[in-house]
C-alpha cells in the first residue's frame, strides 16, 4: 500500500538524472542526423513548416511523402549501436493533414529499431506503434523500456536488453498498403525517460485517502447541480451524485464508480451515474502527483484536471462561493490524465485556453500498457514558464507559448482540482460498472521560509502569534469583501477554511478553537499573489 508519504528526498533522489541526449534533429541545422533516407517514400528534410502553430513554430521540418508504396518508411543508420539501458526513449512531432490521405488505414505512426547490418534487417526488429490524431501537431514519446513493443522474431530479446540496434525507421499508418500518406516531422531526439529533479518539493495539501467511508467533506465537494438543460458537457450522459455508491473510499484508496442504473435527480432520469470532485483547495504553480489505476470500457472518460478559481460555472464549488467572474476557456483548464475506453491504455494531458479549446491543438500522450490493471504515478509540474505533464516519470507532454498571453495563458491565477468520471453516448451496451482507484494525490509548491519567519504581507504579519483563538490577518488594498482561507498542519493535511469577511483593510479569524495545539500554515490567494504564514496554536 503506497497511500503513506513518502519523504521527499527519496523521490528526488529517485528522479534525479539529466536529460541526456545520444541523437537529435530539429531540422533547423541543429543535430547529428545527417543521413534520412526514404524507403518507398520521399524524405525531404528541409521543407518550410507548412503548419506553423503555438505548439510548433519551428521554421522547417522534415516531409514524409508515402504516394502508394507497400512498405513505405523513412530512416536513418547509427555509426554506433544504440545502448537502450538508460536512454530509451524517443520523442518527436507530428503532424498530419487529413487531405493527404487516402484508404482507410489506421491513423498511427510507428517506431522501429533495426540491425542494418542484416541481409534483411527488419527479421529481427522491434517496434512500437502509436494512435496519432490528424490536422495538429502533437509530440509521440515512445519508451521501449515501458510501452508495449513488438519483436517481429518472438524469441528476441526485450529491446532494452539489446545492442545490436543501428537503425531508426518512421512510418506512418501501417504497411502492405498501397495508400497515400503525407506527414511532416520535426524536433526528433533520443534522451533520458526520467524527470528532473522537482523545484516543488514542500507538501502543502494532500489526501492519503486513509479512512474508510465517504469521500472526505474537508477536501472535497461533491458537484451534482446540472447544467441548463439537463445535460452535462460534451454529450455526456450520466448523473454525478454525492452517493457513497458512486464515491467512497475503501482500504486507503479513492473509489469513483461508474455504473449503469436509472437514477432520477433534478427533473431528470438517466441511465448512468458517477462522481465529480472539487477540491476544496486552490493553488498557483507547483507540482500535482497522483497514484492511479484507470477504469475500462468503451464511452468511460475519466479525468483528473484542473480549472481556473474563477470559473462562472453554476453549481462548482467556488463559484457556489462567489469566485466565478470569468467563462470557460478563459478561466484556464489543465487536464492531467484523460482516459477514453475506446482507446485503451492511451493517456492523454492536454491544454484549453482562448487560443485553443475543445479540440485543443495542445495535447500529448503515451501508451500505458496496464493503465487500468496497475497503479502508476500520474503528475503535472506548472511553473511560471510552462506546464509539463508525465507519467511514472516519462514525460509526454510540455505546454510552453512562445507568447503568453490572456489568450495562451490563463494560469498565473489559482486553479483547482477534478476528479470524475464521465459517460459517452458511445458506452458499450455490456458495460456496468467500473471504478477509477487513486491511492494518493498531493500537491507540492516550493519550500516556504522558516517557522519562525512568517512571510511578510506589505510589511504586516498575522497576529498575534502564538495565538489562541482569535487571529487577525491584515490585508491592504483588498480585491474583494470576502477572503478564502485555509489553515494546514505540518503534515500537509487541511485541518479547516473558511471564507471571511474583510473589514477595515483586516480579516479577523475567531473560530481557530477547533485546532489542536500545534504549528500551523495559513494560506490564501489575494489577486495573483499567493501568501502563507506560519502561527503556533496555543490550549
Amino acid at each position: 500500500m503506497y497511500g503513506k508519504l513518502i519523504p521527499l528526498f527519496l523521490f528526488t533522489l529517485a528522479c534525479f538524472a539529466s536529460q541526456a541526449q545520444t541523437i537529435k534533429d530539429d531540422f533547423e541545422g541543429n543535430g547529428n542526423i545527417s543521413n534520412w533516407v526514404g524507403d518507398d517514400c520521399l524524405v525531404k528534410t528541409d521543407l518550410l513548416n507548412p503548419f506553423k502553430t503555438e505548439t510548433n513554430n519551428s521554421n522547417t521540418v522534415l516531409e514524409y511523402q508515402d504516394k502508394g508504396g507497400l512498405y513505405a518508411n523513412i530512416r536513418f543508420d547509427l555509426s554506433q549501436n544504440l545502448n537502450l539501458t538508460f536512454e530509451s526513449v524517443f520523442t518527436f512531432k507530428i503532424y498530419v493533414p487529413s487531405s493527404g490521405i487516402t484508404g482507410n488505414q489506421p491513423n498511427q505512426v510507428s517506431l522501429k529499431l533495426q540491425d542494418g547490418k542484416l541481409p534483411q534487417p527488419w527479421s529481427t526488429q522491434s517496434e512500437i506503434i502509436k494512435p496519432i490524431l490528424l490536422d495538429q501537431w502533437q509530440t509521440i514519446t515512445i519508451d521501449f523500456a515501458k510501452d508495449s513493443y513488438i519483436n517481429l522474431d518472438a524469441g528476441s530479446l526485450p529491446p532494452v536488453q539489446r545492442k545490436d540496434f543501428n537503425r531508426v525507421l518512421i512510418q506512418v499508418n501501417g504497411e502492405n498498403n498501397a495508400a497515400n500518406v503525407v506527414a511532416y516531422i520535426d524536433d526528433f531526439e533520443q534522451k533520458r525517460a526520467i524527470v528532473a529533479p522537482s523545484i516543488y518539493t514542500e507538501l502543502v495539501w494532500s489526501d492519503e485517502f486513509t479512512t474508510d467511508g465517504p469521500v472526505s467533506p474537508t477536501h472535497w465537494f461533491h458537484q451534482t447541480q446540472l447544467p441548463i438543460g439537463g445535460s452535462w458537457y460534451n454529450g455526456e450522459i450520466q448523473h454525478y451524485t454525492n452517493r457513497i455508491a458512486n464515491s467512497s473510499v475503501e482500504n486507503g484508496v479513492l473509489k469513483l464508480i461508474a455504473q449503469k442504473e436509472l437514477f432520477t435527480d433534478q427533473g431528470y432520469t438517466k441511465q448512468y451515474t458517477s462522481a465529480r470532485l472539487n477540491s476544496k483547495f486552490a493553488f498557483a504553480y507547483g507540482r500535482v502527483e497522483f497514484r492511479a489505476k484507470l477504469p475500462t470500457g468503451i464511452g468511460t472518460w475519466p479525468a483528473v484536471w484542473m480549472l481556473g478559481k474563477n470559473i462562472d460555472e453554476d453549481g462548482a464549488y467556488w463559484d457556489n462561493l462567489g469566485f466565478g467572474n470569468t467563462p470557460w476557456p478563459a478561466c484556464g483548464e489543465i487536464d492531467i490524465m484523460e482516459h477514453w475506453g475506446h482507446n485503451q491504455n492511451y493517456v492523454t494531458s492536454a491544454i484549453h485556453t482562448p487560443s485553443s479549446f475543445g479540440n485543443t491543438v495542445n495535447v500529448g500522450g503515451q501508451t500505458i500498457s496496464t493503465a487500468s490493471t496497475a497503479f502508476h504515478v500520474y503528475a503535472v509540474e506548472w511553473s511560471p514558464s510552462q506546464i509539463v505533464f508525465s507519467v511514472d516519470s516519462t514525460i509526454h507532454y510540455t505546454y510552453n507559448p512562445s507568447q503568453k498571453s490572456a489568450s495562451t495563458w490563463p494560469f498565473d491565477a489559482a486553479h483547482y482540482l477534478i476528479i470524475n468520471i464521465a459517460i459517452q453516448p458511445s458506452i458499450a451496451a455490456s458495460f456496468t460498472q467500473s471504478a477509477l482507484e487513486i491511492d494518493y494525490i498531493r500537491v507540492y509548491q516550493e519550500r516556504s521560509t522558516g517557522i519562525n519567519t512568517p512571510l511578510a504581507f506589505n510589511q504586516h504579519t498575522i497576529y498575534p502569534n502564538p495565538v489562541t483563538n482569535y487571529l487577525t490577518v491584515p490585508i491592504e488594498n483588498p480585491v474583494d469583501n470576502r477572503l478564502f482561507i485555509q489553515v494546514y498542519g505540518v503534515d500537509g493535511k487541511l485541518a479547516m477554511s473558511n471564507v471571511y469577511l474583510v473589514n477595515n483593510q483586516s480579516v479577523y479569524i475567531n473560530d481557530l478553537d477547533v485546532l489542536k495545539p500545534g504549528v500551523y500554515v495559513l494560506m490564501y490567494t489575494l489577486g495573483d499573489k499567493h501568501y502563507n504564514h506560519r502561527f503556533v496554536k496555543q490550549q
